[in-house]
């Protein structure tokens, strides 16, 4: 069971031979029934995604993005959207694939979507017809894909999207309170595709109906499944163990995982470790390039990383450290007798590539079978634009990174313009305001590392912090002209810039700035400071009071040469690791210096893979390098310090005072009770205002909720 080695120069998703059955020509809808499909004259699926979502046909929802380009591929697509999971009937339907089955949850993880982060059920899905609950399941991939295997035992499954993503090595599962292991043998999947897996998944399609066993192919970037223990692809590989932290008894001698060059070893007797000769720079970059094209990083076992807590932050230290796809290794991590083998991430798409992605013929709508029936999610982004993807700013609370990569990969400006006259002439109900020209953060577009190759070789978590790294592009001019084009099309009155701004990136451009407040405000704009204090934003990785409060300056003074009146809406984050109650006491005092009053705040929800959540999980700092003595972080987790954390947020809601004011004695804060303009709350109580009150949290992953739109599936 051999492999070749894993291609840097990937193959352009254009440059295949298309499947014969293009012949059938380009569907108006995917079919979610076999009387579309006989309408198409298909007598079977080479394809059938399912998906816990709704099927609407635009590119910002996961099926179709992937079904349109596989279909583009010449590959009959079917969907199975919502399926009755109780049993396996409703995977029937559409008979068996000739390929296989792409099994995902949705644009969501189906455990973010179902609960809160106090772990009560939603009463309402967006993604669901008429937003109506309870049409997923709990780990809707394991239950999608176990089902999948009952209805048709023989056929290959695949599974993907954040969820899987999310999931793919030994990962904290907040809902249960444990550590679980990959969602890769528990969904009994014979792949899993990660990340942004368009190119995996057009590969594996051709090689699958070439009649190329699925349980041979083992050279798909972004892709991972289960080995005998001790497999490699050839002998050629070596297997790096990533282990810092020594049990009690024999010390082996391991490689740090942490330094770049692949030769090294650990003096007896000592803990320091020596290369064992000196090399020039190049002679460096050349052997640390081929030494890691061939070496896979153990990590820590699903039982170890499950017992052991320093090991757990150990493990996730180093999967984040390999995720740049320029010189990131394969990982591979035992889970009982057998190995979970995770291959490098996927090669970002080029221009070309988006392009082609975005511009495929979707129908830009719900499947009729929804009728009249309202969808949130598609209501909120239907006059919405993607013109990128990917983050560079490594915020350790969000899982963009983990799924989308670091790289931002841009659309041109010809493509997004034309979307925006695709929306103008099909969409229903355009009024000639674009929402968002956004992505995952608003003002991203077309960034990167001035040099390709500190680029490959860089292995930092975040662009931006502590500080903007002097080798990255910070040009906003590209923005700048693609939205003046953008508002002087026929038949635009308005484009909104919706998605969240990185504004300590937007105060390196006053003319950015300018351009943003002068014209594509509509009165207010959502920023994400996150918190005022520094030991909750170094756990975070988030930039310092002083990027907000220059940029407040600037957004002010751009709104007063407009004329206009408008509006910062900063959003913050209570319970987050590294925050004490008096963190909050101080972001309070903030707020109401500032005479904010928020309405919509959100208890940190620790999701699986990210920084924040090993921290939550391990009380240790994966920011820096874990052994049994380095750095803890203070970590809030019972339900009522959750809750004064919260309250801190919404001081001055009648409903939260009681609590506030039994913390602030204990604080030794009295002094900041009372009816004066210097306290902080009331010593008097309104009546019936002594229990909390309900408010609708955002996401913890992204400055506002629509942002999850922005999270696809099987690949997007």
């Amino acid at each position: 069971m051999n492999a070749p080695a894993l291609s840097a120069t990937p193959k352009p998703l254009t440059a295949y031979r298309p499947h014969w059955a293009r012949r059938f020509g380009i569907a108006p809808f995917l079919p979610m029934s076999r009387a579309e499909m006989e309408q198409l004259g298909w007598d079977a699926c080479d394809i059938i995604l399912v998906t816990g979502d709704a099927y609407i046909d635009h590119p910002s929802f996961g099926m179709a993005l992937v079904g349109r380009l596989l279909e583009a591929q010449g590959f009959r697509v079917g969907i199975i959207s919502q399926p009755d999971w109780h049993a396996a009937e409703d995977f029937r339907r559409l008979g068996k694939p000739n390929l296989f089955f792409g099994i995902t949850a949705g644009n969501m993880d189906s455990m973010v979507n179902r609960y809160t982060a106090d772990r009560k059920l939603r009463s309402d899905d967006a993604y669901t017809a008429n937003a109506e609950p309870n049409k997923r399941p709990d780990r809707a991939v394991i239950v999608y894909a176990q089902r999948a295997r009952e209805a048709f035992p023989e056929a290959a499954i695949v599974i993907g999207s954040i969820e899987a993503s999310l999931r793919r090595i030994a990962h904290y599962d907040y809902w249960s309170d444990k550590v679980r292991r990959s969602i890769l043998p528990d969904s009994k999947a014979d792949l899993l595709l990660f990340g942004n897996a368009e190119r995996a998944l057009v590969e594996l399609a051709h090689r699958l109906a070439r009649s190329e066993a699925i349980e041979t192919i083992r050279d798909l970037r972004g892709s991972a499944f289960m080995v005998p223990r001790g497999w490699k692809p050839d002998p050629e590989w070596e297997e790096v163990d990533s282990t810092t932290v020594d049990s009690p008894g024999r010390v082996d001698k391991h490689p740090d995982p942490y330094v770049m060059d692949p030769v090294q070893t650990v003096p007896a007797g000592g803990d320091s470790i020596q290369p064992i000769r000196l090399m020039s720079a190049a002679e460096r970059v050349a052997v640390r390039k081929a030494a890691r094209s061939h070496q896979v990083v153990r990590l820590p076992s699903y039982d170890r990383v499950a017992e052991d807590p320093v090991r757990y932050a150990h493990a996730s230290r180093t999967f984040h450290l390999e995720s740049n796809p320029g010189n990131a290794r394969a990982l591979v991590q035992g889970h009982g007798d057998r190995d979970l083998w995770l291959n490098p991430p996927p090669i970002p798409l080029t221009t070309a590539e988006m392009d082609h992605v975005y511009g495929l013929p979707y129908a830009r709508r719900p499947h009729p079978a929804y009728g009249e029936a309202k969808i949130p999610a598609w209501e909120m982004i239907r006059f919405s634009i993607n013109i990128m993807r990917g983050c560079f700013g490594g915020c350790t609370f969000c899982s963009i990174t983990e799924h989308e990569g670091r790289i931002i990969q841009s659309r041109s400006e010809e493509s997004i313009l034309h979307e925006i006259e695709e929306i103008r002439d099909k969409t229903p109900g355009f009024t000639g305001v674009i929402s968002d020209l956004g992505g995952p953060t608003a003002n991203m577009y077309r960034m990167a590392c001035k040099d390709k190759k500190i680029e490959e070789n860089c292995r930092r978590l975040s662009c931006v912090y502590p500080g903007i790294c002097e080798n990255l592009g910070t040009d906003h001019g590209p923005l700048i002209q693609l939205y003046r084009k953008a508002r002087h099309l026929p038949g635009v009155k308005k484009i909104l810039i919706g998605s969240g701004l990185r504004y300590d990136l937007a105060v390196r451009s006053p003319e950015y700035v300018k351009e943003l407040v002068s014209h594509h405000v509509g009165g207010y704009l959502k920023i994400a400071p996150e918190h005022t204090e520094e030991g909750p934003l170094s756990k975070m990785m988030k930039p310092g009071m002083g990027a907000y409060d220059r940029f407040k300056q600037m957004f002010e003074k751009a709104s007063r040469e407009a004329g206009k009146e408008q509006y910062l809406i900063p959003y913050f984050i209570a319970a987050h690791p590294g925050t004490t109650d008096q963190d909050m006491l101080e972001l309070a005092l903030w707020l109401k210096r500032n005479d904010f009053r928020l309405d919509q705040v959100q208890t940190f929800l620790p999701t699986p893979l990210a920084l924040a959540s090993a921290m939550w999980h391990t009380g240790r700092n994966p920011l820096k390098k874990v052994t049994r003595e380095s750095e803890t972080v203070s970590v809030v987790k019972g339900e009522r310090q959750r809750r004064l954390h919260k309250a801190f947020l919404r001081y001055h809601d009648p409903a939260n005072w009681p609590l506030l004011r039994e913390a602030l004695k204990a604080m030794g804060r009295a002094d900041l009770i009372g009816n004066g303009k210097k306290h902080l709350i009331p010593g008097w109580q309104p009546q019936d205002k002594g229990a909390p009150t309900k408010h609708t949290p955002r996401p913890t992953t992204s400055p506002k909720p629509r942002s999850e739109t922005r999270r696809r599936v099987m690949g997007r």
